[in-house]
């Protein structure tokens, strides 16, 4: 029995802590939004999602609370996030025509069976005739191109929002991975803590993401960069403007940097050496929104000796993986979490 209909307007998702992005088979991305959703307090109606929901953090009266339902790539706010998902499906639904579509969503691979059941349930009630899981390093290593299914080594860093996942993959599975809840989100908190602590000046998290990715880098710049920055001062309450450079936020997002090397380093320890000896002859491919943090992939071909390489368009790996799915769902059922499950 096939699982999809080759005719259905089968739609992929990438259920990220920061982004979400959807893809229609045959179409590619028709949706890229912030996971953010604004919400009626007293009715406990849809106010905003995406972009809109997003400019609204930080910025509600009482009677609205916008908020992000994932939380480390998984599901803080289970209504919250059935709300949202229903709100996008239904927005892709309806300009696109689709009814009630398949659905593959890309999840973390430390995900719980509880929490992947969450998202089943989620996805289900916002409107979706079946729902299938891939596990995001995965569905990144297909979005990148890589040929998952040869019984040879690939290695791949997804570092997201909420997490960075490290798999390595042959013969269509992940032989080993690691899920560390340190990616994007939390070296936004960093900033902010930094900022707090050593320029008594408290920022949002919208505009310390705006300073990692302006000027933050992973190793030290030949010249140093600066940017102006806008708060609220700690000591008088009132706002302030400052400017920080770049050997500043290298400081601050330090530490989580050096954490994601770590666990990289623990993976490649544990790999089987034949596969270590395929990575290192293809090199690590690095995706995701954390792949576009400056001179990462420097610290990582020097901290592991091993190539290592950005894709192009990082941030997409793992929607591609799932539309690239949908076109191929015989050949690669085997990398669907719960079809293996159901089995």
């Amino acid at each position: 029995m096939k699982i999809f209909n080759l005719t259905s307007k089968d739609i992929g998702i990438d259920l990220g802590t920061a982004n979400m992005l959807v893809t229609i088979k045959g179409k590619g991305i028709v949706l890229n939004e912030p996971s953010v959703v604004a919400i009626e307090t007293k009715d406990g109606s849809i106010v905003a999602t995406g972009e809109e929901a997003k400019e609204m953090l930080g910025r509600t009266p009482e009677t609205i609370t916008a908020i992000r339902p994932l939380k480390d790539g998984v599901i803080a706010d289970f209504t919250a996030t059935q709300l949202m998902l229903k709100n996008i499906i239904q927005k892709v639904s309806r300009k696109h025509k689709i009814g009630r579509p398949r659905v593959v969503v890309g999840v973390p691979s430390g995900i719980t069976e509880v929490e992947e059941r969450a998202v089943e349930e989620s996805v289900l009630q916002a409107g979706a005739r079946e729902v299938y899981l891939i596990e995001e390093p995965m569905a990144a290593a297909i979005g990148s191109g890589l040929d998952v299914g040869e019984p040879s080594g690939n290695m791949v860093i997804d570092i997201g929002g909420g997490t960075t996942e490290v798999a390595v993959i042959s013969l269509g599975g992940i032989v080993l991975s690691h899920s560390l809840r340190i990616a994007g989100d939390e070296l936004d908190e960093d900033i902010i803590n930094y900022i707090k602590k050593e320029e008594n000046l408290i920022i949002g998290q919208t505009q310390a993401e705006q300073v990692k990715m302006q000027i933050g880098s992973a190793m030290p710049l030949m010249t140093a960069m600066s940017m102006e920055l806008k708060g609220r001062d700690l000591a008088t309450g009132l706002p302030k403007t400052i400017f920080i450079n770049s050997n500043q936020i290298l400081d601050a997002m330090a530490e989580s940097i050096e954490k994601i090397v770590e666990v990289v380093k623990a993976t490649l320890e544990k790999t089987p050496p034949e596969l270590a000896a395929d990575i290192m002859q293809k090199g690590i491919v690095l995706t995701g929104g954390g792949a576009l943090i400056r001179d990462l992939d420097k610290v990582l071909i020097r901290e592991t000796g091993m190539p290592v390489y950005v894709i192009d368009e990082p941030l997409d790996a793992v929607v591609r993986g799932t539309e690239k799915v949908l076109d191929n769902i015989e050949k690669l059922k085997s990398v669907l979490m719960n079809s293996r499950r159901r089995r």
